[in-house]
Order: C-alpha cells, then structure tokens, then sequence
C-alpha cells in the first residue's frame, strides 16, 4: 500500500506580509525560501519537516467556521495564552465563550483564535498526552 505524510497547508491570503508575521509573532516560524516558483507566495516552516504556506489573493472572498481549522499543540499552553492576551488576541472555548479555554473530555486544554484573514487556529496541550 502506498503511504502518506503531512507536507504543508496552504492558505490563501489578504496581505502576505502581514500573515507571516503574525505567524511568526505567535508560532516563531522561521520563513523559508519558495523553491517552487517566483511568486509572491511565502513558506514558513512549522516544524519537523512541514511547512506553511501563505498565498497572496488580495481580492479573493475568505469564508471559514471554527469546524474548519488546523491545530496545533505546545508543552507551554498557559504561556502561549498569557501571550495571546498580552497581544490582545481574542481567544475563545469551542461553544465561543470568550478567553477562556476548553477542557475536552480526555482532559486536553484548547484555545480557539482568528488569523488575519479569519482562519481559525486551535493551540491545545496535546503534546503532554
């Protein structure tokens, strides 16, 4: 059978710039270089051999939910959430209760937020399980 592994997400985006540093601000990626093409596309690396992707639709109708989102998880959630609040970045629980996290059933904490253009990005405890 023929196997499979994550590579990158791709993102379509308002203003390229501004989405690379607030994921670096946020997530400390480090930005890579395109080696796909010229274009005004971005690469970030998130770590263990995945990337990031931001590309440039400036005047392209963004829509997403919360059930639409990509997640990622930290050994260090209380701080990553002092972050989110020294950054007056609205955070949420899953039912939308605003700053406040969520405690799943298996006891894993998570926090809902918005990136500039509306993604939505779960950071969850997840890595101590």
């Amino acid at each position: 059978m023929t196997k499979f592994s994550f590579n990158h997400i791709a993102l379509s985006v308002k203003d390229v710039t501004r989405s690379v540093h607030f994921y670096q601000k946020l997530f400390n990626f480090k930005e890579i270089k395109n080696t796909a093409s010229q274009s005004k596309t971005r690469w970030l690396s998130i770590g263990e051999g995945k990337q990031l992707h931001l590309i440039s639709r400036p005047n392209e109708a963004l829509k997403t939910n919360k059930a639409l989102h990509f997640a990622y998880t930290t050994d260090q959630f209380d701080v990553f959430v002092s972050m989110l609040e020294s950054l007056n970045i609205v955070y949420s629980d899953w039912r939308n209760t605003p700053n406040k996290d969520y405690v799943r059933d298996d006891g894993i904490r998570q926090v809902y937020f918005q990136d500039p253009d509306g993604y939505w990005i779960e950071v969850n405890d997840a890595i101590n399980t």
